[in-house]
């Protein structure tokens, strides 16, 4: 009977009840003596009590058995999920990776947890300052189990395959092209339709957010009213053969047992709730006259520092537009950065390097290591003709750009067997083409 539906606004005040359940919500307060239908009212907090209004989030869960019926959490093997940061030599190299491989079903079943193998990060979450890079891949859905991240948000970028995503507060769809994010401490259940491939920002210590505008004015870029937040959903189903709730907390795994599924919550209301976005969606904004615009002006999602305009992480992604600058070498520039660049592409080609990256793999360019266009595209675009032209047209790169100093884990540089060794072999080619005779 369920058809998907959601809200709109980031960030908004919502209310939503499971039809089936009319008046399943308090009135005029949150937690009355004796909530309707006889549910548990329970609050999930995603900030201190006492932060100012604007920062200010939580939702009232009413729910058919609070949270806390479950047996003691117990470790669970992590796989190639970590957050140590040292188990090898730091690497300051520009980095690039082949496509993650998907492992094939039914030899090897995966589902979306014991898929997560972590690329790269820094800072640690018992500090509550850090971020994670992290591959999925996976073949199968999760399957009377569930995961919630008492470390920090995922951001979740699907690459390949669809994922149906089960939370507290409702389902979702997310395809290629869009992105999820699940807060801290949000139940989740993810699946999917075969093989199934994408990338993941997991911030600890702040909330994404809806970068300022500043002088861009009211409007543009992401618009708060293109995010989706899933309607109210439950299910009163008993597990008898048990129901796993996995924890990953200070960057472990932990596994506890119950008898009944967690998406018990017949209504809720707040501001503290998964949503999606449809990269399509986003308002591009361009230079019109002369050089190349930074990157900034294509952040989507950006979580702060306490460092104005400095991000722990920025959520970036190119998306097609049209190229209009005149006397201007196009693509992007050469650039060392303060900053850590993580980038991947869901789609198509990339208009710096054309040959190479590839969908579903993935490049690193350390704080300050130096990287830009290969030797093809300078040559290229040095010589076109300046006309109005479109780019990146069927494609969608993105960027994850942290303030922080990424390390590679074993894993991203040894055990994925990925590493392309041969990609500063792109730049070999630039050639001097300096003459002091001609101006």
């Amino acid at each position: 009977w369920f058809v998907l539906q959601y809200m709109s606004g980031f960030g908004n005040e919502h209310a939503s009840e499971d039809p089936r359940c009319p008046g399943a919500l308090p009135e005029g307060q949150n937690n009355p003596q004796v909530c309707p239908y006889g549910l548990y009212a329970e609050q999930l907090s995603g900030s201190a009590f006492t932060c100012p209004r604007s920062t200010n989030r939580r939702s009232w869960l009413y729910r058919i058995l609070p949270s806390v019926c479950h047996k003691p959490f117990k470790p669970l093997e992590e796989g190639h999920l970590t957050h140590d940061w040292d188990e090898i030599e730091p690497d300051p190299n520009q980095l690039r990776w082949k496509p993650f491989e998907i492992p094939k079903a039914p030899q090897n079943k995966m589902d979306f947890v014991s898929g997560l193998h972590t690329l790269c990060g820094a800072g640690e979450p018992r500090g509550r300052n850090g971020i994670a890079v992290h591959i999925f891949v996976c073949n199968t859905s999760m399957t009377d189990r569930c995961l919630y991240n008492s470390d920090g948000d995922f951001l979740i970028v699907p690459q390949q395959g669809k994922l149906l995503i089960t939370t507290e507060f409702g389902k979702m769809l997310v395809e290629p092209n869009e992105i999820c994010v699940i807060q801290q401490g949000m139940r989740f259940s993810v699946e999917v339709f075969g093989e199934t491939r994408g990338y993941i920002l997991e911030v600890y210590g702040a909330h994404f957010e809806l970068p300022d505008l500043g002088p861009i004015g009211a409007n543009g870029l992401a618009n708060p009213r293109d995010f989706l937040v899933p309607v109210a959903w439950y299910e009163d189903r008993q597990v008898p053969g048990g129901y796993t709730v996995i924890s990953k907390y200070q960057g472990k795994l932990f596994a506890a047992q119950q008898d009944y599924s967690p998406y018990n919550v017949v209504a809720w209301h707040g501001n503290y709730t998964p949503y999606k976005y449809h990269l399509e969606k986003f308002m591009v904004i361009n230079a019109v006259a002369f050089d190349h615009a930074d990157p900034s002006i294509f952040t989507v999602l950006t979580a702060k520092t306490t460092r104005a305009g400095v991000a722990l992480a920025d959520f970036v992604i190119f998306p097609p537009r049209w190229g209009v600058a005149n006397n201007t070498f196009r693509p992007p520039y050469y650039h060392r950065n303060c900053m850590s660049e993580f980038m991947g592409l869901i789609k198509g080609h990339y208009e710096a390097k054309e040959e190479g990256f590839q969908p579903g793999g993935g490049s690193l360019h350390s704080m300050m290591t130096p990287h830009g266009p290969d030797a093809d595209c300078f040559e290229k675009a040095s010589k076109a003709k300046l006309e109005p032209e479109r780019v990146a047209d069927g494609t969608m790169a993105f960027m994850f750009e942290s303030s922080l100093s990424l390390a590679v884990t074993k894993w991203g540089l040894q055990t994925s067997n990925r590493l392309d060794k041969n990609y500063y072999k792109c730049w070999e080619p630039l050639k001097s083409h300096f003459n002091p005779k001609c101006k």
